[in-house]
């Protein structure tokens, strides 16, 4: 199948409106485990398709998934891969930047990165989610200085882009925007919060923004009847109120009854429109033009050619309007905060 493209202005990058999350390749704790035939069915159907962009990260299942990803490439003509990956803010510093960028290159198995991002902002409680180094999270590395190295493997030739993820206005206003291919964000029905201030401005200086958290891990696929059903580390986020689910470090409220309701009326719009939840959401992110590209993580084939078949065809404006309302109560809840883990007080992308 043909499917739509769209550009990252200040790069050229172009990236297939959907690409394939691998944070589940290689198995481990988190989305447990992933045999590598499927690995390898997913990415080669994924490029039959029309996918072309492939994420991952340095720290995803301790670099399995780079090496998974590595290993499922081969064979396919280098030219019909984007392989973004994303170096973890503990080692942005210049003596170690580079020589992280070049493991992910030995485990990818290729000769160039391109698209390489900077995984989180680089401050101190961002940082310490990634490392217990005391010196690190005390001095953390400067973003003037990383840019400075990725401008270097640039020229190298070992990446083509680069760019950043979860870094928001706020922090984006510390960067040279033009130099900037790409911010990597969370953005679904029940995640808008990049709507308020760092879409526009990606937007207005030719950024592009792959989204992330499309279904929001399983919740906006329907697969859980109610709030109590949706397991506990799926629980975790701001949505979810801290004093019913142990696992949630936020200490808020939440917004469970917001999420409940906007969740009944996303049920009701599938039942009218006879798309299923997903299609419905992953259909709707699609309808703004600031996001180039979304991520949907597939375990096999059939989930894939799922996620796929939700961009057949487009959204009516009257449903795109009715999902905006019944889920901007949400939006408005939890606020312009899209570290959906962290307090608001806390917010590492601030």
């Amino acid at each position: 199948m043909k499917m739509e493209k769209r550009i990252c202005k200040n790069s050229g990058l172009e990236l297939s409106i959907l690409g394939t999350g691998c944070w589940a390749f290689g198995g481990g704790d988190y989305w447990g485990d992933q045999i590598q035939k499927d690995v390898n069915n997913v990415v080669h159907a994924s490029v039959d398709l029309g996918i072309n962009y492939f994420d991952t990260a340095e720290v995803y299942n301790e670099g399995r998934s780079e090496s998974s990803l590595g290993k499922a490439i081969i064979g396919i003509p280098r030219d019909r891969l984007l392989i973004g990956t994303k170096v973890s803010p503990s080692n942005c510093y210049k003596e170690t930047l580079i020589e992280h960028c070049e493991a992910s290159l030995r485990r990818l198995q290729t000769d160039f990165i391109d698209l390489y991002m900077v995984h989180w902002p680089l401050h101190p409680h961002s940082i310490r989610h990634f490392t217990n180094d005391i010196y690190i999270i005390e001095n953390p590395p400067e973003i003037s200085e990383a840019v400075e190295i990725l401008q270097i493997l640039k020229q190298q030739g070992k990446i083509r882009n680069f760019g950043v993820s979860n870094f928001s206005s706020n922090q984006l206003k510390n960067l040279h925007l033009e130099e900037i291919a790409v911010n990597e964000l969370p953005y679904n029905l029940l995640c808008r919060a990049a709507e308020y201030d760092t879409l526009p401005i990606c937007e207005e200086n030719g950024i592009g923004v792959i989204g992330y958290m499309a279904l929001l891990q399983g919740i906006l696929a329907d697969i859980y009847p109610t709030l109590e059903d949706i397991p506990v580390w799926q629980r975790r986020t701001r949505h979810f109120n801290s004093k019913r689910t142990e696992e949630c470090r936020h200490g808020e409220e939440g917004a469970e009854e917001e999420t409940n309701i906007a969740l009944k009326g996303i049920r009701l719009i599938c039942k009218e429109s006879g798309f299923s939840m997903a299609e419905i959401a992953i259909k709707w992110i699609l309808t703004n033009p600031a996001i180039t590209c979304t991520l949907v993580g597939s375990r096999n084939v059939s989930e894939l050619k799922a996620n796929v078949n939700a961009v057949n065809g487009p959204l009516s404006k009257e449903i795109k309007a009715e999902l905006n309302r019944i889920t901007l109560p949400v939006m408005e809840k939890l606020g312009n905060h899209f570290d959906y883990y962290e307090s608001a007080e806390n917010d590492r992308t601030l």
